[in-house]
């Protein structure tokens, strides 16, 4: 086995479990405090950009040259982080709007939501069918579980990222490690708050957003028992590259656009500026 195999699966596991943070604070929160989303949001971007194009990019340009060479390692190295784009695109595309994750929702946005939902079904009824209620909590779980399953799918490339980074290299681990769970944060939110106005179970809520999360460490097991018997430097370079088309994807299609929508344009801004500073001065201290 690997000798960062437990830090790299430890690392993985937090990442994804954050998923629970934004379960807590849907229910400890009657509104998203938007402005420190917004600049949360933005430093992960800032993180997962930086250290993509600086630090991840170039070693598996570096580890594709030495096996292939210069010209067939720098083009093995373009085509596999556009091939991580790719993946990433594929799997967001496949996921319906409402129940992407990627369509970020505040606490009191999805309150609103189901609100409404709620009365214009009371109206549409005249008050009168005893069935309303179980078929207004359907809709509501199934919106809860499709965001689980969504979520789920959108973790297992996140999660093998954060595994591969680590097991290479563990510095690279903890910034993406970090990174990652601030985006799961508006994920639990997501899972917890439709499950919980559907059952009105708090404890089921949280378990199903917690377990939306599993996905990421069980991603990564999977993916590593998968390339295990196939790991060499040429392997680690594809991942690598591909892993930073990921974190790309996801920084410029998510996690910027959710925090301009969470507060001000120059919030995030500052946040990605500020994301970008501290992974440069962690990178620097591994020197």
């Amino acid at each position: 086995m690997h000798e960062n195999f437990y830090i790299a699966f430890g690392l993985t596991l937090f990442a994804g479990l954050a998923t629970g943070i934004g379960s807590a604070l849907a229910f400890f929160t009657k509104q998203t405090n938007k402005r420190f989303l917004s600049l949360a949001l933005g430093f992960s971007a800032g993180v997962m950009i930086y250290v993509s194009f600086v630090e991840i990019f170039v070693k598996a340009k570096i580890f594709l040259v030495a096996d292939l060479g210069v010209v067939k390692g720098t083009w093995i190295t373009v085509i596999s982080f556009f091939g991580g784009v790719f993946l990433i695109a594929i799997i967001d595309k496949m996921v319906p709007s409402f129940e992407n994750p990627h369509e970020l929702k505040g606490v009191e946005e999805i309150a609103q939501i189901t609100k409404l939902e709620n009365d214009l079904k009371k109206m549409e009824k005249g008050h009168k069918s005893e069935g309303e209620p179980h078929e207004y909590n359907h809709a509501m779980m199934r919106m809860g579980m499709f965001s689980a399953l969504a979520i789920g799918i959108h973790n297992f490339p996140e999660g093998l990222a954060t595994f591969v980074a680590t097991l290479k290299d563990p510095s690279l681990g903890v910034p993406i490690a970090v990174a990652i769970a601030i985006h799961n944060i508006p994920e639990g939110i997501a899972v917890s708050v439709p499950i919980y106005f559907a059952t009105g179970n708090k404890k089921k809520a949280f378990f199903y957003s917690f377990l939306s999360g599993l996905a990421e460490p069980v991603g990564a097991l999977v993916g590593y028992m998968i390339l295990m018997p196939f790991l060499s430097d040429t392997v680690f370079g594809i991942i690598f590259a591909g892993i930073a088309g990921i974190m790309v994807f996801i920084s410029l299609d998510e996690l910027l656009p959710a925090a301009q929508k969470y507060g001000e344009h120059h919030l995030s801004i500052y946040g990605l500026i500020s994301g970008m500073g501290v992974m440069a001065i962690s990178l620097l201290l591994f020197i």
